[in-house]
């Protein structure tokens, strides 16, 4: 006797139909780890070398491995601090961010060294910073503050373990999205609000403040452990410098790509967080992709149905495989123009 089964839900009858979705990415590691002893003591803190001009200016900081695993930005500052750079105007930080997990890197496990404790770019609130939790990056955290608390413009190097084009990530300071618009590169600009899990360093009061002038911008340059994201992060880094001025526009550094398309900025609309063990993508989306249609099933967490809440829905890092509680996708509508900065308030002080 064969018993009545209920229906499946046409959701779920196209996630099935769908297929399996790939259960990683493949890790192929094409870039050396550098030897980074000779950086690891710093000159203003461990990993922290910072060098200033007699000629005033801005203090620009660029942060690599935030993420242990995430060694391309690392390669490129050892580059910068063998070949000598030095700021004609200013000052100029170079940071290595999270050194102990990036000491554990293993390019036959290259995943396993993105934190020792808990994420360093979770971290960056008051009341966890001022806190009496204790962590390896909570203690980094704390040690790079002061610095941080001096920056102008940060540039935060980060590299992506799933299929996407590259972008800048903003957070919601209109000027970070004009900063970003201005250096031309990447060809994706993102302002959202980061994640359910906590505040990354680029939504840190410092640079987050409505009424502040500091700015920092998250560049996702490519994939991690592949050559051309290096080459992105130097181009997207060289430009930073040129726009500044602190260094010569024609400064030995590598320039970046030809001439393209002004890039386009979009402002995330909803950022989806997996609640769910069971959080599929019914594609195998790439970053970057955009949906045409608004109510398009693109996802299920659990019994939840996740879908576009807008025509011409941008996928922003769609993360294929996610624990619960981890961001799943950001959801981003495309601008007409770069955001207008609102003027600081009266009596803001200078930043």
């Amino acid at each position: 006797m064969n018993e009545e089964r209920e229906p499946l839900s046409p959701a779920l009858a196209a996630l099935l139909q769908a297929g399996p979705l790939p259960l990683r990415p493949r890790l192929e590691v094409r870039l050396t780890l550098p030897d980074l002893q000779p950086w690891r003591g710093g000159n203003a803190l461990p990993g922290v070398w910072s060098f200033a001009a007699e000629a005033p200016g801005p203090h620009v900081a660029v942060l690599a491995a935030t993420h242990g695993n995430e060694i391309g930005g690392a390669v490129m500052l050892d580059r910068w601090l063998r070949s000598g750079l030095r700021p004609r105007r200013g000052r100029l930080s170079l940071i290595l961010g999270n050194l102990e997990a990036l000491a554990r890197f293993d390019a036959e496990d290259p995943t396993a060294s993105r934190f020792i404790d808990e994420d360093l770019n979770r971290l960056w609130d008051e009341e966890t910073l001022a806190g009496g939790r204790r962590s390896n990056e909570l203690r980094r955290a704390r040690a790079l503050r002061p610095l941080l608390d001096t920056v102008d413009l940060l540039l935060d190097l980060h590299s992506m373990l799933w299929p996407s084009d590259p972008l800048f990530l903003t957070g919601t300071p209109p000027r970070a999205a004009q900063l970003a618009h201005s250096l031309g590169l990447p060809a994706l600009v993102v302002a959202d609000e980061g994640h359910d899990a906590g505040p990354r360093i680029i939504d840190y009061a410092r640079f987050s403040d409505p009424a502040g002038g500091c700015t920092a911008l998250l560049l996702e340059a490519g994939s991690h452990w592949e050559r051309e994201t290096v080459a992105t992060m130097e181009a997207v880094a060289a430009r930073l410098l040129r726009l500044t001025g602190l260094v010569a526009a024609e400064a030995p550094l590598p320039h970046p790509p030809p001439a393209a398309p002004p890039p386009r900025i979009a402002r995330v609309t909803r950022t989806v967080t997996a609640r769910s063990p069971g959080f599929a993508f019914l594609q195998p989306y790439r970053g970057g992709h955009v949906v045409a249609k608004r109510n398009t099933l693109i996802a299920l967490d659990g019994e939840e149905e996740i879908r576009t809440p807008h025509d011409d829905c941008l996928l922003v890092m769609p993360s294929l495989r996610v624990m619960p509680g981890q961001t799943a996708v950001r959801l981003a509508r495309f601008l007409a123009a770069p955001p207008v900065e609102a003027p600081p308030a009266a009596g803001a002080p200078d930043a």
